[in-house]
């Protein structure tokens, strides 16, 4: 009779508890903002500022979390396709292009998602087609090359034009039948324009040319610090060879004989020992005999002389695969293979580790410790001595091949965490002590996504588990919301949506390659977060400030995970505290395939009633 009791007064607590965490769930079916478009929606990106951009058969709209109304609504082109859009990474510019007869665009703006104006068109600009147009951070400019229209007599020219104003700041019209091509290298004093008929540099204050000369074929070009130096790059009609010419500021040829490499140039890096080249070569596919011959699917990295462009290494390091990372260190450079491997190779070609390093395939994370660097792939993890390449820890730390690798470091205990299929390591930073602690059993066929260190223990977390773990691994708790199915959007739409860019030329990875080329300290979480807006922080202008205010403020999930689930009245989305479980919001949305998107960084919840509506409801409240 007492155990009897004891089970229905614990049943009562758990009731009570259950109507405890219900009513303080506030739900929200009415929206905080919803907006009608009055046209079909074909697609919503979260762009990086946190404004909403709204592609549909009409054109293209701006939202702002938290305001009513459109921010911008842009509809001189019509319909506007998911593919006719590009989103500059690290700036507040999305370029609308539609493409016209020969591949030119024919249409083409750009518009300032953060103000919503939009700062440049061809239309208003005066051009017929635009055969490059490349946005230029931090100067925080556009540069336009193509053909103008018909009061100019359809001339070819190229304009420089200020994003922060949308005012043009300089203009060159070309002579006869003279054509931009490739991608122009802005100096200080003016801009290298490569032509048809090779390469001039043109004052752009004045219209002045300075020089010419009869470089063809140039796709991009890199200068050093001083502008003296500039390197020029062509590429084989079939992209198995790329050629570097060494040019001076006044145009004469630098190098008695252009340099050619295989492949296509993934990372080239301007050093005070030389010019480091990184080319990927394609293979071949040949098969039988001819095989022998045949290239293969690898990476080259030549060292490169930088007053004749010659080979400084007598030996090229073997890669046997594709570089995944390359670093610049003060003795040589360092370098991971996708397929697996890391070496290091001094500056005058000699091997530095004792011998290569072998690790499992597809190297997620290099970075630097105090105990050396630390490395991570999809099969193992270990330190090694950046000097020797010895391993610090006796034996890598070795788990499945998993789909999903994340880790942290926690401060509190000197450890480095590391959560791998359904097992979450510990590895100790001083002695490289490995152990389990602890095997999470989630529920829904899920393995843990993420590993976060907290004030008071260790959160393991995927689309529909969170767990709790105390400094030992014991759970303090484990929240499961079953999924109600894929949205109708599909997974594509759910959560944050990384901003959609083309590809990158090979000039702008170079730019990238300046500050990516130089190991970095191995952070936790949270400070990784912080350093988001450290590529913005040299660029000027009002939504750069705003896009910056967004960056550096707090994550709306830094103490929060957005679930969908199904709930007691249907379908909907929860907030639950990550530090205790708890559920502190509910949303439902009554729709069982809701089309949704979630800005987890400001907190906003964006979902499509209907083919043409979006409503916005504020998760932070």
């Amino acid at each position: 009779m007492k155990t009897l009791l004891i089970q229905i007064k614990s049943l009562v607590v758990v009731m009570l508890m259950l109507s405890a965490t219900t009513l303080l769930a506030q739900k929200a079916e009415t929206p905080d903002n919803s907006y009608d478009f009055g046209a079909k929606i074909n697609d919503m990106t979260i762009t990086e500022g946190g404004t909403v951009v709204v592609a549909t058969n009409d054109g293209l709209v701006g939202i702002k979390p938290g305001q009513d109304g459109l921010l911008f609504n842009f509809t001189d082109y019509g319909r506007v396709k998911p593919e006719e859009l590009k989103f500059i990474p690290r700036a507040p510019y999305v370029v609308v292009g539609q493409t016209g007869f020969g591949g030119l665009q024919t249409k083409s703006a750009v518009i300032d998602y953060m103000s919503g104006k939009t700062v440049f068109s061809t239309e208003k600009n005066g051009w017929k087609a635009i055969g490059m147009s490349q946005v230029l951070m931090p100067q925080n400019k556009l540069i336009v090359s193509g053909q103008r229209r018909a009061k100019e007599k359809y001339a070819q020219a190229v304009a420089i034009y200020d994003l922060n104003t949308g005012d043009q700041v300089s203009f060159y019209k070309f002579k006869g039948s003279r054509q931009a091509m490739g991608t122009p290298l802005v100096l200080s004093d003016g801009v290298i324009i490569p032509t048809t008929k090779g390469l001039m540099k043109v004052d752009m204050t004045s219209g002045n040319v300075l020089w010419e000369n009869e470089l063809k074929n140039v796709a991009w070009m890199v200068a050093d610090e001083t502008e003296k130096e500039i390197y020029a790059f062509t590429g084989s009609a079939n992209g198995k060879n790329t050629k570097i010419y060494k040019i001076n500021a006044n145009g004469s040829s630098a190098w008695a004989d252009e340099r050619k490499v295989k492949g296509s140039i993934s990372n080239f890096q301007i050093l005070p020992q030389g010019i480091a080249v990184v080319s990927d070569v394609a293979s071949s596919g040949k098969k039988g005999l001819a095989k022998l011959a045949a290239s293969k699917a690898e990476s080259k990295i030549t060292m490169l002389s930088a007053a004749n462009g010659e080979d400084l290494w007598e030996k090229a390091p073997k890669t046997k695969g594709y570089v995944q990372h390359f670093y610049v260190m003060d003795d040589g450079i360092l370098f991971g293979i996708k397929e697996g491997g890391i070496n290091k190779i001094s500056y005058d070609g000699k091997t530095l580790f004792k011998k290569p390093l072998k690790t499992g395939e597809n190297i997620l994370t290099m970075a630097e410790t105090s105990q050396g660097l630390i490395y991570i792939t999809s099969e193992d993890a270990n330190i090694v001595d950046l000097n020797t390449g010895d391993q610090v820890w006796k034996k890598p730390l070795k788990f499945k091949r998993a789909d999903v690798v994340s880790s942290d470091y926690d401060k509190k205990n000197n450890r480095f965490l590391i959560a791998a299929d359904e097992v979450l390591f510990s590895i100790d930073a001083n002695t490289g002590t490995s152990e389990i602690l602890t095997e999470a059993d989630f529920e829904g066929k899920e393995n843990p996504t993420s590993v976060e260190v907290r004030d008071g223990g260790v959160l393991l977390a995927s689309d529909q588990n969170m767990m709790f773990l105390d400094w030992n691994g014991d759970a303090s708790w484990h929240e499961y919301k079953r999924a109600p199915g894929k949205s109708a959007f599909g997974a594509i739409l759910a959560g944050v949506t990384a901003v959609a860019t083309a590809a990158a030329s090979a000039s702008a990875a170079y730019e990238a390659g300046k500050e990516r080329n130089y190991l970095g300290q191995y952070t936790a979480r949270g400070d990784r977060l912080n350093n988001l807006s450290k590529g913005m922080a040299a660029a000027s202008g009002a939504s750069v400030a705003e896009m910056l205010k967004r960056f550096k403020a707090t994550s709306a999930t830094k103490d929060a995970q957005f679930i969908l689930t199904k709930l007691d009245d249907g379908i909907g989305l929860v907030k639950l505290n990550k530090d205790t479980g708890t559920v502190e919001k509910e949303i439902v949305l009554k729709d069982k395939k809701p089309a949704y998107k979630v800005d987890e960084f400001g907190g906003y919840l964006y979902y499509k009633p209907n083919d043409k509506t979006i409503y916005a409801y504020n998760l932070n409240n």
